[in-house]
C-alpha cells in the first residue's frame, strides 16, 4: 500500500511539474485562481537590472500580486453586501453623470446674451467687489541704452492714437526685452507687478497717484502707461464681471435644463408603460 501511495505522489508530482513547465513556456510567471503574471510584464519590471536584483523585485512583486488577490478574495467571500451597493451606488452615478454631461453639451445652449449679462450685473452690483486693484494699460522694458528714450515717454502717454501703438509695437519689437499691451484686457496689479521691481505697497501706493510709472534697475527701464483703473473694493467693471455672470448663468441653466429632461423623461415612462405607479 505504502508503495502505491509513493508511485501516486511521484505521477503527481510528475504532472505539476508538466503543468508548471507548460505554464512557463506559455508565457506565465505566475498563477492565482486564473489569474496570472507573464514572464513579458517581470522583463519590463526588472530591465535594465542585475540578475540578483532581477530576481528579487521579481519575487517581491509576485509575492504582494498573489497577497492581494488572496486578501481580495478572502475578504470578498466574508464581507456583507453593503460594499456591493455601494460600488453598484458609484456606477450608476457614474453613468448618470456620463450621460448628463452628455446631454448638456449636445443640445443645452450656451450662449448667454448680452442683455441678459447687463440685466444680472445691475441686479447684483453689489456681490461684484472687487479684491485687488485692476488696471488697463501697457508695459514696456527696454535697456538703457535704447535710443528715442525721449521720444518712447512721449508716445506712450497717449495709446489712444493709433500711429503711437505701431511706433511702440515696432519699437518694443526692436529693442525692447518685454511688452505687454492691455488696453482693453483688464489685469490685477499682482499680474502686472511680477514684471516689475516693485514691492506690492509700493506699487499701489504710486497707481493712486499717477497714471505712467517709470523705474529703472541697474539694466532696464520699466515703463509702465495706465490707461483706466479700478481700486481694490470697488465694483467689478462689467467687462471684468463677465466670465464669473456667464458661469453663474450657465450653471443655473443647467440646473433647470436637467430638472426639465427629468420631468420628460418620467413622464415618457409612465406614457409607455414602463413605470406602473399602483394606488394605495
Amino acid at each position: 500500500m505504502k508503495k502505491i501511495i509513493i508511485i501516486l505522489l511521484g505521477i503527481f508530482t510528475l504532472h505539476s511539474c508538466h503543468l508548471f513547465e507548460e505554464r512557463r513556456l506559455s508565457g506565465s510567471a505566475a498563477e492565482y485562481n486564473g489569474k496570472t503574471i507573464t514572464l513579458k510584464e517581470l522583463q519590463l519590471l526588472t530591465a535594465g537590472l542585475t540578475p540578483e536584483d532581477s530576481t528579487r523585485v521579481a519575487e517581491q512583486y509576485i509575492r504582494q500580486w498573489a497577497i492581494n488577490l488572496i486578501e481580495y478574495d478572502i475578504a470578498k467571500d466574508q464581507s456583507n453586501k453593503t460594499i456591493e451597493l455601494l460600488v453598484e451606488d458609484y456606477r450608476r452615478s457614474l453613468y448618470l453623470h456620463e450621460y448628463e454631461e452628455r446631454l448638456v453639451a449636445q443640445y443645452m445652449p450656451r450662449i448667454i446674451e448680452d442683455s441678459v449679462i447687463q440685466s444680472f450685473y445691475d441686479m447684483h452690483r453689489n456681490h461684484f467687489i472687487l479684491p485687488e486693484t485692476i488696471i488697463q494699460g501697457m508695459l514696456l522694458v527696454i535697456p538703457h541704452d535704447a535710443p528715442n528714450m525721449a521720444e518712447l515717454r512721449k508716445r506712450i502717454q497717449h495709446p489712444e492714437v493709433e500711429e503711437n501703438i505701431e511706433w511702440l509695437e515696432k519699437f518694443a519689437y526692436q529693442y525692447g526685452v518685454g511688452y505687454e499691451l492691455f488696453l482693453e484686457e483688464w489685469k490685477s496689479t499682482n499680474e502686472v507687478i511680477v514684471y516689475l521691481p516693485f514691492n506690492k505697497n509700493d506699487f499701489d501706493k504710486q497707481l493712486r497717484s499717477k497714471r505712467q510709472i517709470e523705474l529703472q534697475d541697474s539694466i532696464n527701464t520699466f515703463l509702465l502707461q495706465v490707461t483706466d483703473i479700478h481700486p481694490e473694493g470697488t465694483h467689478m467693471p462689467l467687462a471684468y464681471a463677465r466670465k464669473e455672470i456667464e458661469n453663474i448663468l450657465l450653471h443655473e441653466r443647467q440646473i433647470e435644463f436637467l430638472q426639465r429632461e427629468r420631468e420628460a423623461l418620467y413622464n415618457q415612462a409612465i406614457k409607455e408603460g414602463k413605470l406602473k405607479l399602483y394606488e394605495k
